[in-house]
């Protein structure tokens, strides 16, 4: 059969114009429909995390009821708090409660180094007895206030309404405690940050430089193929089991060094910042290491093969060519694994990590708390004052999750511009 004939004998197998429309349109059917789907899963995912942030900032503010035992009006005589002097703050603390008491908060932080905020905070939770005897959400406090005016004078006649954000600057800038209007979580985030400073300090350059050496250095045999399965698999191993693992390694082998005896710290304590950031550091490597070899394996070929064609050793073309132009995607992987090491729980609770401490850490050796900790503690109390504070530490988690990654991005974006 002629060419000719064969392309004749193909046209005339086409469907004809009405089978061809019937096709078309029934695949214009399926592609709607999958974009419905698409489209339904999207609406799904923004109104389960628009549910989640207004439960959130709904805990976060609204009314409460405060009683005190003396109003503090009268305990400043009638004068505002900026027209007292922190020292006479001191000395009103000082000639209402016990001397006992009094040394032992000048223990717990040397009261003559507090601020006034802080001093002021002491002579409400100690002296004026302030106390939160219901508290209502921001929607009661909006859409309910006429009922929340009758509870009172029914119920709490005796109390005083006040709209209250429970995040506050005095809540970023207090420690903790065991009365929920008067905790912070100061303490928290300074644990947090020192922890994933350090996670990060010992995990990136160990994660960044394995991808390295598995990408352009190892060979594809039967070893570096096991070693790469298992990287894969450890990211997929449940947070508590690194936990164990840090537990048996770094609390209690090498106690000598996390408890700080090495630098001579007089301390058998190995539940410190230090072991929790080897812990995270664990659990987010094979994140790190996966994330930097698929921006490794990212970079042309040709750009290595053109380097070393021209005199540059491998080493050369991997800092000056590849980690150049695969930094940007090393740094997304960064943040995703901060982002999750931030947010564990699990390993810290079973490394040890406290869940009540009034003394901010004052470096790797010291015992610490984290604020997904004081989330977990505040949680599981049964006043519901806590779940509002612990709505507010969510906020800040949040906040600080955020600011963390928009740092690193922006250096990602630097380094993209770069180029």
């Amino acid at each position: 059969m002629s060419t000719e004939h064969a392309d004749l004998a193909s046209i005339s197998k086409l469907p004809t114009d009405a089978a061809f429309s019937r096709n078309i349109a029934w695949r214009r059917r399926i592609g709607a429909f999958w974009r419905g789907v698409l489209l339904l899963s999207l609406v799904i995912a923004l109104l389960g995390l628009t549910l989640l942030l207004y439960k959130i900032v709904d805990s976060t503010f609204g009314y409460v009821a405060l009683e005190y035992r003396r109003p503090p009006a009268e305990l400043l005589d009638n004068r505002s708090l900026a027209e007292v002097s922190q020292a006479e703050l001191v000395a009103i603390l000082q000639n209402n409660v016990s001397a006992g008491r009094f040394r032992k908060l000048d223990r717990e932080a040397p009261i003559a180094e507090r601020s006034k905020d802080e001093v002021y905070t002491l002579l409400l939770e100690e002296v004026a007895r302030q106390r939160v005897v219901r508290s209502w959400t921001l929607t009661d406090s909006i859409f309910r206030r006429a009922a929340i005016e009758q509870a009172m004078r029914d119920t709490y006649e005796d109390a005083t309404l006040e709209f209250r954000s429970w995040l506050s600057w005095s809540f970023l800038n207090t420690p903790m405690s065991s009365r929920s209007d008067f905790a912070g979580v100061r303490t928290a985030i300074l644990g947090s940050l020192w922890m994933i400073g350090l996670t990060i300090l010992v995990a990136f350059p160990l994660g960044v430089g394995a991808a390295i050496y598995l990408e352009e250095y190892a060979g594809r045999n039967r070893l570096n193929r096991i070693i790469q399965t298992n990287i894969n698999n450890l990211g997929g191993v449940p947070s508590i089991i690194y936990g164990m693992l840090g537990l048996s390694i770094f609390v209690r082998a090498l106690n000598v060094v996390t408890s700080g005896r090495v630098a001579g710290l007089d301390n058998d304590n190995g539940r410190t910042i230090l072991a929790a950031a080897l812990t995270m550091a664990l659990l987010v490597l094979p994140l790190i290491i996966i994330n930097a070899q698929e921006a490794i394996r990212a970079v042309p070929s040709s750009l290595r093969q053109a380097s070393l064609a021209l005199g540059a050793t491998q080493w050369q073309t991997i800092w000056h060519h590849v980690l150049p132009l695969a930094f940007p995607g090393i740094l997304t992987g960064n943040i995703l694994a901060m982002s999750r090491a931030i947010g564990e729980t699990a390993p810290l609770i079973v490394v040890g990590a406290s869940t009540y401490i009034v003394t901010d850490p004052d470096g790797p050796f010291a015992r610490f708390t984290a604020l997904p900790i004081l989330i977990y503690n505040w949680t599981s109390q049964p006043q519901e004052e806590f779940r509002k504070i612990a709505a507010a530490a969510i906020m800040v988690l949040l906040l600080m999750l955020l600011s963390l990654n928009s740092v690193a991005i922006i250096l990602r974006n630097r380094f993209r511009r770069s180029l």
